[in-house]
């Protein structure tokens, strides 16, 4: 059996991108009230053995080789950095000679263990939904003892020591961050991340689309406000 899942292959920028999963179902440190995935069951910030990473492994490596692939994005059901194997997963990528873009919430990204694995990457993508203790709390539901300036700060002193490509997501929400107050909050955590790009994403899945969504109006103001600061 493969734990791993993939996308099918398309285009950015002219390089062909594999996007895989590299965990068998979700396994994260947050438990937000708006996930695609759904609740975490499985709610943790420490490193975890799958079975039949082996198969998995030579899975990835044929992949790569038929796919032609360029780039090779780990975007997980989670928490990628959960896998143990998930250093050996980009040693296998990047001894293609591929690329390797990793997607993390940016929380562990303070912890020397996951620092080394990321600093592996060519592209690292922290995140950010909501700019209050509160919010926070309420709707990212973390690992009790998290706070959002610990999560801020490890994204923050990632990046300065990081050679690599760093993006910053920042996801709008419609009641939560969607504000001039907010928005000025996000100019001023951009500021303190300085990372290398951003991107401005909103709620589309039509199940968080209807109350969290906002209007291709404001969005393309937010967009504007934040990319051009």
């Amino acid at each position: 059996m493969n734990s791993f899942t993939y996308k099918d292959i398309y285009v950015e920028d002219g390089k062909r991108v594999l996007e895989i999963n590299i965990l068998p179902e979700k396994y994260c440190n947050f438990d937000c009230i708006f996930c695609p995935i759904g609740r975490s069951k499985n709610k943790i910030d420490t490193q975890t053995s799958f079975d039949e990473i082996d198969n998995s492994l030579n899975e990835l490596e044929s992949i790569i080789q038929d796919s032609k692939a360029d780039l090779v994005f780990i975007n997980s059901k989670g928490e990628a950095f959960v896998n143990d194997k998930i250093s050996e997963i980009i040693d296998l990528i990047t001894n293609k000679g591929l690329s390797v873009r990793l997607l993390s919430n940016g929380y562990l990204l303070g912890r020397e263990q996951f620092i080394k694995i990321a600093n592996k990457c060519d592209e690292v993508i922290g995140e950010i939904k909501v700019i209050t203790e509160k919010d926070f709390q309420k709707v990212q539901r973390p690992i009790e003892g998290y706070t959002l300036e610990e999560y801020i700060s490890n994204m923050v002193l990632f990046n300065k020591q990081y050679k690599g490509k760093f993006i910053f997501e920042i996801t709008i929400i419609k009641g939560y961050n969607d504000d001039d107050e907010s928005i000025n909050k996000l100019k001023t955590i951009i500021g303190q991340i300085s990372p290398d790009e951003v991107k401005i994403e909103r709620m589309d899945d039509d199940i968080f689309k209807k109350k969290l969504g906002i209007s291709d109006e404001r969005y393309e103001e937010i967009s504007n406000e934040l990319l051009n600061n």
